[in-house]
């Protein structure tokens, strides 16, 4: 559903866009078919049993039908609706040539007569979207104009005298008006079928229209020949009465199906059920949401946006912050909302699509699918965060650890070498004062190479990772490509961090005896790889070493790798972004 109170929709001032050809053509094919109206009303003849004005019904609905449709056709250009309707006037004017007394045009009249019948089923399987929806209904369809036409041969081969008549065979004509009842019947249980599991799809605030609507189509259809195999079966009067009512129910059809297609917002009520029964049935991702919303909308712009309260307002599906555009610009947008929560927006091109109401019939129909999009558009701003924090939180480490090591290094290592110096001038035997004194310096210089090792601050990760091999209690074979150093301080710590716990690692629990340390840039990445002839059988999910090492690579956005098989060695592979 949209928002409670009445949706927000975001959209320019803009009249209703209409091709200015087409007035100009309805207009004349409506004249067309009123002056067609007047010339059958004046060759019609009564019968004898048949009043004028009951003859004049014919053409009086075809007008009905035609005036219908046009409107519909001018008002909603493309929906097929309205043609159909068009095409179901033209089927009432020539049926009603039945009570012409020009052979030619009587014969025409005899064949088409129950047309109407085949245009209404029609009707009913293309609205609301005004086109054929599925191998079923086209088929459904084409055997209604067959049961109209083929079927009705019967009646004018074998029946009462008349042009085409080749036989005088009552038996033959009666068994032909039965077989096309049934076929008849049989063309209107599927099509109940069909518009039965239609409107199980159909949104449920559309329900309440479209459900009437199939139901007095289908009984207006039935009507007809139902009536008439009572009348047959049991004649009553000389069925003037029902031929006004048959006609009178058939006559109401377009005009509560014209108004509910101007006024019930359905000019693509059909694509948004498929896109509703589409969503339902895959399993793919907003892409695929978006993808099928513009199809249906006609504009390959659409964007949405997910509503995440945690970031002040709607982001894009990639996470980034965005906003609903402006009044007044060719961009608008419909905010959605389910259950009363507010979720997402469809951005749209106000200049390809007049009409908000079908975008907010589309939104109610993803709103379900708009919300489980905006549940992971929300986990990727979280995760965003968190990502950002994390590496916020490395930085801050990073800089105490050096703000320590600078302390370290040239607060109280350099008085402790002053204090040497002094002991050394100072008279007496300072010997053990002296190897006190060399032994505190010694631990404090540990202690600030493993803090941050000053070839690391001084001369970069280039100098850090040579100095470490050059320390290494096992032979090391070190592969520096050019254009390691000049990284940012954060990426070189990570990177030492990384160097360092792997070598660490190698030496104390693989047992290894030789090492492969590898340093580059590749593709905007340090790509850091170590790699031991040890025991193997490391993993990240087992210790803190490795995970550490991932939290520490993850935290930039980088990647992690380990190759580590039971007696095989084990091979680190870290990638930082350099830019991160």
């Amino acid at each position: 559903m949209l928002l409670p109170a009445s949706p927000r929709v975001v959209r320019p001032a803009r009249s209703r866009a209409v091709p200015r050809t087409l007035p100009l053509a309805l207009a004349a094919l409506g004249a067309t078919l009123l002056l067609l109206g007047a010339v059958e009303i004046a060759l019609l003849e009564a019968g004898p049993a048949t009043p004028t004005w009951a003859v004049l019904l014919f053409p009086l609905v075809g007008w009905i039908y035609a005036a219908a449709g046009l409107l519909a056709w001018w008002r909603r250009p493309s929906n097929r609706t309205g043609a159909v309707m068009v095409g179901g006037g033209v089927a009432w004017l020539v049926a009603g040539l039945v009570n012409s007394d020009v052979t030619a045009l009587l014969a025409a009249g005899l064949i088409a007569v129950t047309v109407p019948l085949a245009v209404v089923v029609h009707l009913l399987h293309v609205f609301p979207s005004g086109r054929l929806r599925g191998r079923l209904s086209r088929a459904t369809v084409l055997a209604g104009y067959a049961v109209c036409l083929v079927l009705q041969a019967p009646e004018y081969l074998f029946g009462p005298p008349n042009p085409l008549q080749v036989a005088d065979r009552h038996d033959l004509d009666r068994a032909g008006f039965w077989v096309q009842s049934a076929a008849g019947a049989a063309v209107m249980v599927v099509t109940a079928i069909i518009l039965g599991r239609r409107l199980r799809q159909t949104p449920r605030a559309q329900r309440w229209v479209v459900g009437p609507l199939y139901v007095y189509g289908i009984i207006a259809v039935l009507f007809v020949p139902l009536t008439g195999s009572i009348n047959e079966l049991f004649p009553w009067g000389d069925g003037v009465p029902l031929t006004v009512t048959q006609l009178g129910l058939l006559a109401a059809v377009p005009v509560v199906f014209a108004f509910a297609v101007l006024r019930g917002g359905f000019a693509r009520t059909g694509e948004i059920e498929e896109l509703g029964a589409s969503l339902g049935a895959r399993q793919g991702g907003r892409a695929d949401m978006r993808d099928a919303l513009a199809g249906v909308l006609g504009d390959r712009s659409v964007a949405l946006l997910f509503w995440v309260p945690q970031a002040g307002g709607y982001v894009d599906a990639d996470g980034r912050p965005a906003r609903l555009p402006d009044a007044g610009s060719d961009r608008a947008a419909v905010e959605v909302a389910t259950a009363g929560r507010r979720v997402g927006a469809i951005v749209y091109d106000a200049t390809l699509i007049a009409d908000g109401r079908t975008v907010e019939a589309a939104g109610r129909v993803i709103a379900l699918a708009l919300d489980r999009e905006r549940l992971t558009a929300e986990l990727r701003v979280s995760r965003e965060g968190l990502r950002r924090s994390r590496a916020r939180l490395v930085e801050a480490e990073d800089r105490e650890r050096r703000r320590i090591s600078r302390d370290l290094h040239d607060g109280l290592q350099t008085r402790l070498v002053l204090l040497a110096v002094e002991a050394q001038r100072a008279a007496g035997d300072t010997t053990e004062l002296r190897a006190g004194l060399e032994a505190a310096i010694a631990e404090l210089r540990e202690l600030v190479q493993g803090v941050m090792p000053a070839a690391l601050t001084q001369g970069g990760l280039y100098a850090a990772a040579e100095d470490l091999a050059d320390r290494a209690p096992v032979p090391v074979e070190l592969d520096l490509s050019p254009g390691s150093d000049g990284l940012p301080a954060a990426v070189e710590s990570t990177g030492w961090f990384v160097l360092s716990e792997a070598v660490t690692n190698a030496v104390k629990h693989a047992g290894a005896r030789e090492l492969y340390l590898s340093l580059g840039q590749i593709d905007g990445c340090l790509r850091i790889e170590v790699a031991d002839d040890g025991v193997g059988g490391a993993a990240v999910d087992r210790g803190t070493g490795l995970r550490g090492m991932a939290d520490r690579v993850e935290a930039h956005d980088g990647r992690l790798t380990v190759d580590s098989p039971a007696g095989g060695g084990t091979r680190i592979v870290a990638e930082v972004p350099c830019g991160s």
